[in-house]
């Protein structure tokens, strides 16, 4: 039996035929609001059901309800709020109970939205419950920051599903689900990233499939930092080392386009929750999970599942020490698995691989596999040119 949605219903709020044409028509006269990528992101989430069980914009109390309980007020968990932000100006012009067509980044009339509340919250607040900060060196306490004083709540009518580079690998819960079921996959685990996969990351990704049915590669191609490696660099990666180094019949990639908000321990759960919509069953937890500089312990996203019961989360996580290459053992291990000091160890991460690009080295085989690095160096070497 497939896993069940977050909060019991996998969300569609895409109108299509008559319904789509007449809502066309009406917001041609509705008040519009330009929305930024980020919410353009956060609306397509919302359109496909990847945040079920939201149907739209958090009112004020669901609001409350996951900055102080990690819970939705109808008691599901939940942990990063998917808010609407305008600034003074713009709500001025709107009363609650009417609608308002959204336009995206793009240009594009995406959605209605049916106004249902409009409140304001203090920014501070929300940048330390949810990244568990204020400092504004973290980049979603800058964001957070950023926003307009004002938070529209209300559930959403969509017209246009985001596309996105790679549209091919953009598939929806729904069309996740059906392929798992076409493959016979019962048990399946996702992996989150948003850099390429290295010798650590597909060491937890095979470990990880011995136990289950199939694995999904599933990187996060919302909106990231200005320094992390852009997604079509990202994506020759995974192919490469899908082609070469997974067996296909237990492996699948597909993106995510969801924004990465660096919150840590809170981000994890959401990535579990999210991974549940799309019908994974298990879900990876690295060392260090969305996390950003040193804002968070190496464990704190193993230690936050604490707080919820496995029958409310409804997908299994699989936690995982810390990977390396081991010169004794000559292979890739964790201290779990493998004798030796720190002296014996070379720990990977994304960052010492991006240091090496810039200083124009090839990074060696224990950090990625030679494939991986030559896409890497070529991407590396076109950004110094």
């Amino acid at each position: 039996m497939p896993i069940t949605p977050h909060g019991g219903e996998l969300i569609d709020r895409i109108l299509t035929g008559d319904a789509l044409k007449a809502a066309q028509e009406r917001a041609a006269s509705l008040p519009r609001i330009v929305v930024n990528t980020y919410t353009s992101f956060d609306i397509d989430g919302i359109a496909k059901g990847i945040f079920s069980p939201l149907t739209g914009f958090m009112t004020e109390e669901q609001t409350r309800n996951v900055l102080d309980k990690m819970h939705l007020s109808d008691g599901v968990p939940w942990t990063i709020p998917i808010l609407l932000a305008v600034s003074e100006e713009e709500a001025s012009k709107l009363a609650t109970g009417e609608e308002v067509a959204l336009e995206d980044d793009e240009g594009d009339l995406v959605a209605i939205l049916h106004l249902s509340e409009m409140f304001r919250m203090d920014h501070e607040e929300i940048a330390e419950k949810v990244y568990l900060t204020t400092d504004a060196s973290h980049p979603g306490v800058a964001y957070t920051r950023s926003l307009g004083p004002v938070f529209l709540a209300g559930d959403l009518d969509v017209l246009k599903a985001r596309t996105v580079e790679y549209q091919d690998y953009n598939l929806t819960p729904a069309q996740t689900r059906a392929a798992f079921k076409e493959r016979g996959w019962k048990r399946i685990v996702a992996f989150q990233t948003r850099n390429p996969i290295h010798r650590a990351h597909e060491y937890l990704t095979k470990c990880a499939l011995e136990m289950c049915d199939g694995l999904l590669i599933h990187p996060l191609m919302g909106t990231t930092k200005s320094d992390d490696i852009p997604g079509d660099v990202r994506m020759k990666c995974y192919e490469a080392l899908m082609e070469k180094y997974y067996p296909h019949e237990h492996v699948m990639l597909s993106i995510m386009p969801v924004n990465m908000r660096y919150a840590g321990p809170k981000e994890a759960i959401m990535h579990a929750i999210i991974r549940r919509n799309y019908g994974c069953t298990h879900f990876i937890v690295g060392r260090d999970h969305a996390g950003v500089g040193n804002f968070y312990g190496t464990y704190d996203a193993h230690e936050i599942f604490d707080n919820f019961y496995a029958a409310e989360m409804g997908i299994t996580p699989l936690f995982f020490d810390h990977s390396f290459w081991s010169k004794v053992t000559n292979s890739m291990a964790s201290k779990k698995t493998c004798p030796g000091g720190n002296e014996d160890h070379i720990f990977l991460s994304g960052t010492k691989v991006r240091e090496m690009l810039k200083r124009g080295e090839m990074p060696p085989e224990e950090f990625t596999r030679p494939e991986v690095a030559k896409i890497l160096m070529e991407w590396a070497q076109s950004v110094n040119s």
